[in-house]
Formats: C-alpha cells, sequence, structure tokens
C-alpha cells in the first residue's frame, strides 16, 4: 500500500485533491461536459448535486486509501485542467485521467501522467502502472504511448461507456513496469 502525496506540482500544473467547493467550476468545465465524457464510465452530470456527490467520493476514497483522486490546476492562470486518480494494488497501480476540452492537444495530460508515473515507482512496492482505454479513443491512446506506456493487447468486453452504448465495449490495455 502506498500514500502518495496529497500535493504536488509539475512545470505547469497543480495538483491536488478534489474538494466539495470545487463544485461549481467542476461542474461547468468538466463533469457536464459531453466531450469529455464521452469515453467514461459514468454520463455527463446533470446538476451541481451530481457533481457534489462525486466529490464526496473523491473525499472519501482518499480517507479510506481506495483511491486518489487529484484535481489538475493551471499554475499561469488557476484554471481547471482535469483530473487524475490512482487506485492502488499490493503491486501496481491502475491510473485515469480526465482534462477538460479546452484544454486538449496541449500536453498537459502526458505532463501529469509523467509526474504520477514517477510518483508511484518512487514506491518501492509498486512494479506495475496501467490504464485503458476505449479502442476508439485515439487520443488517450497517443497520451498513454507518450508517456512510454506499451499496449500489450485488448480487453474484449471490458467497460460499459454509457454515452456510447449500453454494452461493454473493447478497451486497450497499457501498462508500463519497472
Amino acid at each position: 500500500m502506498i500514500i502518495p502525496e496529497r500535493q504536488w506540482e509539475t512545470s505547469r500544473l497543480t495538483a491536488r485533491p478534489p474538494l466539495e467547493s470545487d463544485a461549481e467550476i467542476v461542474f461547468e468545465e468538466y463533469a457536464c461536459d459531453p466531450l469529455v465524457t464521452r469515453y467514461m464510465t459514468w454520463q455527463p452530470h446533470r446538476s451541481i448535486g451530481d457533481t457534489l456527490v462525486y466529490l464526496r467520493r473523491c473525499e472519501q476514497v482518499w480517507k479510506d486509501g481506495s483511491a486518489y483522486p487529484w484535481s489538475l490546476w493551471l499554475k499561469e492562470t488557476g484554471d481547471l485542467a482535469g483530473f487524475v486518480e490512482i487506485r492502488v494494488g499490493s503491486t501496481s497501480v491502475n491510473v485515469g485521467y480526465a482534462l477538460v476540452s479546452r484544454h486538449w492537444r496541449k500536453g498537459l495530460m502526458t505532463e501529469a501522467l509523467t509526474a504520477v508515473i514517477e510518483l508511484c515507482f518512487s514506491q518501492s512496492s509498486i512494479f506495475r502502472v496501467w490504464a485503458t482505454c476505449d479502442i476508439d479513443n485515439i487520443a488517450s491512446a497517443k497520451v498513454l504511448e507518450k508517456v512510454g506506456m506499451v499496449k500489450e493487447g485488448v480487453l474484449r468486453r471490458w467497460l460499459v461507456h454509457p454515452n456510447l452504448s449500453d454494452k461493454p465495449r473493447d478497451a486497450y490495455c497499457y501498462s508500463i513496469v519497472r
């Protein structure tokens, strides 16, 4: 088990656990955006109340150690850039992430994931960091490759992406090991 840093920085980002007080900006910039949520396992939030439920979950998983989500903020402007979360196993970490759509194609998630991988591998018990993405999510696959992950294969009928289908879809599995 690892207990990661609550806050960390990259050259352009500050990461910290999400707060309930972030609800309005998270709702407006991220959680209700059908572009951002297209490949998520949840539907766009319909109200700030939905976002508050999500943010309370973020606080709870930090407390119980089942996952560690961070909100990502641009240092230069203070704008919300996105989210990244790790779910820790005994020797591996699964990573999930999303980026506010107006910040796509700027290398921000590559920067954040590079830092997360370094953070994970600084723990002596972690040997593998892995992620999945829908086979049609080409942008996400490119990010995973840019951070040094290798495509291991296709996980058939892996996850339901309710914004695309009510049936499980195939996903690529990527990993980086030490």
